[in-house]
């Protein structure tokens, strides 16, 4: 190739340089006009004008590009006809590459390319020569443009410029049936020569795909292309230039085309028969099974529906297709029994939703399959002959009354025996009970229809062998009515009337109700009770409508010689057997004004003063209130008066009562505090006084301490110590008091508690109880008798 392309270089630059020299047509036609025009000028003047006249001698220049020779290439040569070779013209030459890539020789005009030019960076180039005096460097021509043309040559390969491609065409599609269009371009000159005429042709890909030569579009070449069969396919398409001849350059690109589906496959069953079962205690909606048919097509082509087309199990089962795994999906629809049918046959057809009518004449596009579903035999619990049952029973019935009987069997094949029992949370009170063997309820205890008129329970029945498994029934009991209840009245209201009022009045209507159940033509009927029959003050009147009217028969009551009256009313119902009972309507007698307002209706209000005045109660509570301030203002001035002439500190422990909740040790205790100190000033030198032996007086009483006989008065007792007490300077102004929770032991005094008084022997005298006066005989002979029961047992 490279030898060819030299040979194809050698030549052109030949051709160029023989143009160059030798003169055009039009160079010799022009120089004989010169001459000839010369020539008349001399014949016209006698003599020779010597015009200075641009004389090149040049032609359009070109140079191959990618010239590699050791020496610069030569382009062309410039001439002036002023040029007489004497060397005195001086060749200028300007332009684009002058004196870069083209330099020229002042003194012949040659012109040379000093670098390789590549036509597809710049094809041509445009320069300006002039001739000039050598010595003055003036023009003696006009400057000349001319172009240096850069030849092409074949040195670019054709290139895809979007590879790789992809495409798609359907699967099935006829010969010829265009895929894609793939387009090379060449660098090269398009107007010189074959450098960049293209021919396209597939290196892979046969025999599927074809490209047109010229305009490079892929099109099938294998008629019903299958994509089940095979999907992608890798060709490889080439662009070669000159025309496709030899020495050519050429280019290749990768076109991966895929085979798209169409709906050209029906669904298929893999098997033709299936078989199933189903356990008969499962309910309905359980899935029975599965089973799908293969369509090797996508998307909305591999849609398959699946229904169900004929067998005995229509209206027992159904069938979904899954939308996920697109499986048909049999169901079950309805519940099926082992012991009834034990299995069902059916025939489930599997179809195209979408079927494409190019390819219809290949169909049909659907397949079918049969299902065998057996039923399977479970241990089912027992089921009662009844969902709900419901029995009447009367109330107060004997215990042990029958209530009814519920049934249960065993729907399997063993028809093993049943057991009946009554849950106990639906009968907390065991109020019936039930025979474990024939379900018969009986009550346990007699009903009462007004404390509870339904009772529901639930029963249940379980196999005696098996899985025990058992199978429950409501039961709803209604406790029939008896007339048992005696009619009363509906309300029991007070009737107020004025002392008065007119005879002959109506001053109340009574009614009743019943506890029992009243029938539609049942009714009461109201009498006044025997005894108070013939009664002068009221009398009664049955309004025949379950009411009756109270009206008075006398006149001028008073309320301040009896105000209540009780009227006893015997009221019977109509049931069976009829029931009565007397119910007492109190009456008042109230004090009234002349218009019938009632003032007061008891006693003692009306003792009080009556018409008081508003202003007269305000001036009574005035009164009170200022006779409070007076007591009150009095009261705190005595207590300023008795305050304590020692003043102590803000808090004085010695006003506090002190309580002991843990007991006291008596003179065994010696941690206890000891408020005889500060009941006893003078007892603090170190002669604590004893608590548990009577003390002995420091100071004489006066006289009449010590009671004689029965002379003596207990008041006149009690004011003799209060003036002793007040008179004596060792005692303190205060009070304290020492109080233990119970007493301790070790006392010498023993325990203070009268608890054992009656047990426990007493040194005390009690004997000046019995002159203390009759407020103290009762605690005199209390004491007294002991002693004289003890003076008798020691006599």
């Amino acid at each position: 190739m490279w030898e060819g392309l030299r040979l194809q270089v050698f030549l052109v630059c030949l051709g160029v340089a023989m143009c160059s020299h030798a003169p055009s047509p039009q160079d010799h036609a022009h120089r004989r006009r010169l001459s000839l025009h010369r020539h008349r000028e001399r014949g016209k003047e006698g003599q020779v004008l010597h015009r200075s006249k641009r004389g090149w001698v040049w032609n359009q220049f070109f140079v191959i590009e990618e010239y590699t020779g050791p020496d610069p290439v030569l382009v062309g040569r410039l001439h002036s006809d002023v040029d007489s070779g004497n060397g005195n013209i001086k060749y200028i030459l300007s332009g684009e590459g002058a004196g870069t890539i083209f330099v020229i020789d002042d003194k012949t005009g040659n012109i040379h390319a000093t670098k390789t030019l590549d036509r597809e960076e710049q094809a041509q180039y445009t320069l300006t020569a002039q001739a000039v005096a050598r010595d003055t460097n003036k023009p003696l021509e006009p400057p000349s443009e001319f172009i240096v043309k850069v030849q092409d040559i074949n040195d670019n390969p054709p290139e895809f410029l979007h590879g790789p491609y992809y495409a798609r065409v359907p699967e099935m599609s006829s010969v010829g049936t265009s895929v894609i269009q793939v387009t090379a371009t060449d660098a090269d000159d398009p107007t010189y020569g074959n450098s960049a005429r293209l021919v396209y042709s597939i290196l892979q890909g046969q025999p599927y795909f074809s490209v047109e030569p010229q305009t490079g579009i892929i099109r099938t070449a294998l008629p019903n292309m299958d994509r089940e069969a095979r999907q992608e396919y890798n060709v490889v398409i080439q662009a070669k230039d000159m025309a496709g001849h030899m020495g050519g350059l050429s280019g290749t690109t990768e076109v991966k085309i895929t085979l798209t589906d169409v709906n050209d496959n029906p669904p298929k069953f893999p098997l033709s028969v299936y078989t199933m079962s189903i356990p008969e205690d499962k309910v309905v909606g359980e899935e029975v099974g599965r089973l799908k048919a293969r369509d090797p097509d996508l998307g909305e082509n591999g849609l398959v529906t699946y229904r169900l087309v004929e067998g005995d199990g229509l209206d027992v089962f159904e069938i979904t297709t899954d939308s996920h795994t697109r499986e048909g999906v049999i169901k079950l629809k309805k519940m099926v029994d082992f012991e009834t049918k034990r299995a069902y046959t059916v025939r489930v057809e599997a179809s195209n939703a979408h079927v494409d009518p190019r390819f219809i004449a290949w169909g049909p596009y659907k397949d079918t399959a049969t299902v065998k579903i057996m039923v399977e035999d479970a241990d089912e619990p027992p089921a009662f002959t009844a969902p709900t049952y419901s029995f009447e029973v009367e109330e107060n019935a004997p215990d042990g009354t029958v209530v009814g009987r519920v049934h249960a069997k065993d729907t399997d094949v063993a028809n093993s025996p049943i057991r009946y029992m009554i849950p106990r949370y639906t009968d907390v009170e065991q109020i019936f009970s039930i025979s474990p063997e024939d379900g018969v309820i009986r009550t346990t205890r007699p009903l009462d229809r007004e404390t509870q008129p339904w009772h529901n329970i639930s029963v249940s029945a379980t196999e005696i062998s098996g899985h025990h498994q058992d199978a429950k029934v409501r039961v709803n009991i209604k406790v029939k009515d008896v007339n048992d209840n005696a009619p009363e009245f509906a309300t029991q209201n007070e009737v107020r009337i004025c002392e008065n009022i007119t005879p002959g009045k109506l001053i109340e209507t009574v009614s009743a109700v019943d506890k029992d159940e009243m029938a539609h033509h049942q009714h009461f009927r109201f009498n006044l009770a025997p005894e108070v029959a013939n009664n002068h003050n009221f009398s009664l009147k049955d309004n025949r409508d379950g009411t009756a009217g109270i009206y008075v028969t006398r006149k001028g009551f008073s309320w301040m010689s009896q105000n209540i009256y009780l009227l006893p009313i015997e009221i019977n119902d109509s049931g069976s057997p009829p029931m009565s009972s007397t119910n007492s309507l109190t009456i008042r007698i109230c004090s009234c004004d002349s218009k019938g307002t009632i003032l007061s209706c008891n006693v003692e209000p009306y003792i009080l003063p009556a018409g008081l005045s508003t202003g007269a109660l305000i001036a009574i509570l005035a009164c009170i209130i200022i006779l409070l301030a007076i007591v009150v203002l009095f009261v705190a001035l005595r207590r300023q008066k008795k305050e304590p002439l020692i003043v102590f500190e803000e808090e004085d422990i010695r006003e506090n009562i002190i309580t002991y909740d843990d007991e006291g040790g008596g003179e065994e205790d010696t941690e206890a505090f000891d408020i005889a100190t500060l009941q006893n000033p003078d007892g603090a030198s170190g002669f604590p006084p004893r608590k548990d032996i009577k003390p002995e007086l420091q100071f004489p009483y006066a006289l009449g301490v010590r009671p004689a006989g029965n002379s003596v008065d207990v008041d006149d007792f009690i004011r003799t110590r209060v003036s002793d007490a007040d008179g004596d300077p060792t005692a303190p102004p205060y009070d304290s008091i020492q109080i233990y929770g119970y007493e301790g032991r070790g006392s010498v005094a023993g325990s203070l508690s009268s608890l054992e008084t009656v047990t426990t022997d007493s040194d005390l005298d009690y004997d000046y109880l019995q002159s203390w006066g009759p407020r103290f005989k009762k605690l005199a002979d209390l004491y007294g008798t002991k002693d004289s029961a003890a003076d008798a047992d020691d006599c």
